[in-house]
């Protein structure tokens, strides 16, 4: 999916289902203003985290617009939207697996960026990522909410364990759990032209090494062409999940 350049930036997507799964449960929104950008990794089998991440895709997005005017919010106001986004769609998802026996088990991940004023915002909830380009550094932005990853802050674990441990995903907080509705972490970026962002699901980063995506996200010049070289470098590196990757490229600062 391609679009128009818009407020100095550009961007691409590509999501698919892999060749391990029968049904896509990973969604994306991406604002037609570049205003923000999401992407869910659903869960909980059949169709359920196809409902979880298609809600938190749409109530988020709908919840953003009702609560920032993304020109001169400070930065408190659109943390407490990002927040309040996140919190509204873990609600409702938590309520329909309440109603729903087959959604009994559902629930999904969330990253974002949001672009309000002169910075953008990253938040996430779960194991899906945003990273980061600038200069030559690459960087995660965001924290896995996983039993790994707490196992690493413990300091029970190294960071080279975590990558290949039994509870990589095997998440502590998620939309559609009580854990879920503390919060998105989201903290604001300083822009520089130049930037290139990639928010994704663990469908990309089973499959990829960093090294491999720091490479892919600076070698071409177009966003679409970069999403797509990724979500081919995942399938080839042997992800066995639905891969979904949306490539955010800084042109200007506006």
């Amino acid at each position: 999916m391609a679009a128009e350049p818009s407020p100095g930036l550009r961007w691409g997507v590509v999501s698919i289902t892999g060749n391990f799964r029968e049904n896509n449960e990973d969604r994306y929104h991406v604002d037609e203003k570049g205003r923000y950008f999401v992407v869910c990794d659903g869960m909980g089998g059949q169709s359920a985290g196809e409902r979880a991440s298609g809600m938190a895709a749409e109530l988020v997005p709908r919840r953003l617009e009702q609560a920032l005017n993304f020109q001169d919010d400070p930065a408190e106001k659109v943390v407490s939207g990002i927040d309040d986004a996140v919190g509204h769609a873990n609600a409702e998802i938590m309520a329909l697996a309440q109603l729903d026996p087959n959604c009994s088990n559902m629930g999904t991940t969330i990253a974002m960026l949001v672009k309000a004023g002169q910075a953008l915002y990253v938040a996430n909830v779960g194991d899906s990522r945003v990273y980061r380009l600038r200069n030559g550094e690459f960087q995660q932005l965001t924290m896995d909410h996983s039993l790994s990853q707490a196992l690493v802050l413990a300091g029970t674990i190294s960071k080279e364990d975590a990558a290949t441990h039994r509870y990589k995903h095997v998440l502590v907080r998620y939309l559609g759990s009580k854990e879920g509705g503390t919060g998105a972490e989201a903290k604001s970026l300083n822009i520089q032209a130049g930037d290139r962002f990639i928010l994704c699901s663990d469908g990309v980063t089973d499959g990829t090494e960093d090294t491999v995506l720091a490479n892919l996200l600076g070698k071409f010049s177009e966003p679409q062409e970069t999403a797509k070289a990724i979500v081919d470098a995942a399938v080839q590196g042997g992800s066995k999940d639905n891969i979904t990757c949306v490539v955010v490229f800084v042109d200007c600062v506006t």
